[in-house]
């Protein structure tokens, strides 16, 4: 007999009262964006400094709307067009669930790029700065994928497999903790020692491309023991879409921190 650690089955509702209903994963969004939010203060105030309080608070809101329309749009796109294009008014229907950080991610660099031209403030340093912060809101989307028992692992004899509400009867790897110690905190810490150092900070887009590496290594390898998507299932080699999505991502990155090696 396998020895598994029973899955802590927590109620994905936080709190209800009526019609209103306040989900965990919602209030990761909330939490991750308000801690970033927070962060990103701290981190201005560092040279070279590029963006005031007043930005940053200003930036809140158009990261907020980068976010949540990136990321429903991005799974829209990328992972159920043909179910969405014979659905269309379930698209808005963001509590049902279904976002992808590649869209989101997309959605707040769309918005970086009008704030920063708008505010007059230096892209890539702009950036640089998101960049530290965002593993904060990772960590705590991945908890709450966790807590929702969703996006879980393949199959697994390990011993500290789980059986997940929705994964049926078979004891599976527990990837949505693998992933948030990859994308979130592993990352986290890896730009904030690097962050530390004036030399790299100068280097304009040298921490948005260790972020972006970074992240797609991190995503890469977790993709080994997450299960994908069951309408997607493998592609090619039998990679998944999660990890082609984030080759451009670790090209990019790669770019900016070979190319970035002067301030300014």
């Amino acid at each position: 007999m396998t020895f598994v650690i029973p899955y802590p089955a927590i109620d994905p509702v936080l709190f209800a009262w009526g019609p209103l209903v306040i989900r965990w994963y919602a209030l990761a969004y909330v939490a991750g964006l308000l801690l970033g939010w927070r962060y990103l203060l701290v981190l201005a105030r560092r040279p070279p400094q590029v963006a005031t309080a007043l930005h940053i608070d200003d930036f809140l809101v158009w990261a907020t709307f980068g976010v949540i329309l990136g990321g429903r749009l991005g799974y829209v796109v990328f992972y159920k067009p043909e179910y969405f294009f014979d659905n269309p008014l379930a698209i808005p229907q963001v509590w049902l669930g279904g976002m992808s950080f590649h869209g989101g991610m997309i959605g707040v660099a769309v918005a970086t790029f009008l704030f920063a031209r708008q505010r007059a403030i230096p892209l890539f340093h702009f950036s640089d700065l998101l960049a530290s912060a965002s593993p904060i809101g990772l960590f705590l989307g991945r908890i709450a994928n966790f807590i929702n028992g969703e996006l879980y692992g393949r199959a697994s004899d390990v011993p500290w497999a789980m059986v997940f509400p929705r994964g049926g009867p078979l004891a599976r790897h527990p990837s949505q903790l693998y992933e948030a110690v990859l994308e979130g905190a592993v990352l986290f810490i890896v730009l904030f020692f690097l962050g530390r150092r004036e030399s790299l900070r100068q280097r304009a887009g040298f921490l948005t491309g260790v972020f972006l590496a970074g992240y797609s290594v991190a995503r890469g390898i977790a993709e080994l023991f997450r299960q994908p998507d069951t309408h997607l299932g493998f592609l090619l080699g039998g990679t998944t879409m999660g990890q082609w999505l984030s080759i451009p991502m670790l090209v990019l990155g790669l770019y900016l921190i070979v190319r970035r090696r002067r301030p300014g």
